[in-house]
């Protein structure tokens, strides 16, 4: 139908004046909303503006309210979009302050706050007005496997060092069981080192000597990994394109259909 694709090309595309005039209001909208949240969460600020900060939020949530329909009708299969990733995220931007109805009176309870805070989530609604996000989500799937071995081996040498500094130390020193020291080879090799437990024997600080060198040599590899994935995903030039079929983006400058489903795009 005409009109689905003319709503289409203003929700789904943005090359067009309308799709860039709908994105940028979606943007600032998540971003209000954003700032919303975090006001109610300060005391002082939440007992003074609190209802110009709830009436604030049932606006943005009638918006992405509408924003989730219009997806829903301009998509080929709608069920296929409510269940993935962007069509959660866009459920999740909503359904918190209509939960927040069924819990009146309920302020106090952690569960009613937890719901209130996942607005926060909206954020992610921004990686589909990010020019790269779709450059860098090709680059994460193709080096997946590369970074899977990464963690691995990772993981063997902290349970390895964490194993030995447990034989070494002991419960003396702190070390009272093998998850301590894997825990505490985890947070040497990343060098955070938070200094709630360190070797004390010399042939302990040489084994946590030897693994800060190790954390140093490997903390870049995941980095490296990704770049080059970046790199080859530019050099055949990919897009933040829509398939108004499978709603994945991903596609080259050149493609005329989906790499996915095969759609025309």
């Amino acid at each position: 139908m005409i009109w689905r694709d003319h709503l289409r090309s203003i929700v789904d595309e943005s090359k067009t004046h309308f799709g860039r005039l709908f994105d940028v209001i979606v943007f600032l909208t998540i971003a209000l909303s954003v700032v919303v949240v975090i006001l109610e969460s300060i005391p002082s600020i939440a007992v003074v503006y609190g209802p110009l900060l709830r009436l604030l939020e049932w606006i943005i949530t009638i918006w992405f309210t509408i924003e989730y329909i219009m997806r829903l009708i301009t998509v080929a299969k709608p069920l296929k979009y409510a269940t993935g990733f962007y069509g959660l995220v866009d459920l999740l931007a909503v359904i918190p302050t209509y939960l927040s109805l069924i819990f009146v009176g309920t302020q106090s309870l952690m569960v009613f706050r937890a719901f209130r805070f996942l607005r926060i989530f909206r954020v992610f609604k921004l990686t589909r007005f990010v020019s790269e996000a779709s450059t860098l989500m090709i680059a994460m799937k193709a080096s997946r496997q590369k970074i899977t071995v990464f963690m691995c081996v990772v993981l063997a040498i902290a349970l390895v060092m964490g194993t030995l500094m447990y034989m070494i130390e002991g419960e003396v020193n702190g070390f009272y069981s093998i998850p301590d020291g894997i825990y505490w080879a985890i947070v040497t090799m990343t060098t955070v080192g938070y200094g709630d437990m360190a070797p004390l024997s010399s042939l302990g600080k040489i084994l946590a000597s030897f693994l800060m060198l190790i954390g140093y040599s490997i903390i870049a590899i995941p980095t490296g990994i990704v770049s080059v994935e970046i790199a080859a995903a530019h050099r055949v030039g990919i897009e933040s394109r829509v398939c108004s079929k499978c709603t994945r983006q991903g596609h080259e400058r050149e493609s005329l259909f989906c790499r996915f489903c095969g759609e025309k795009l």
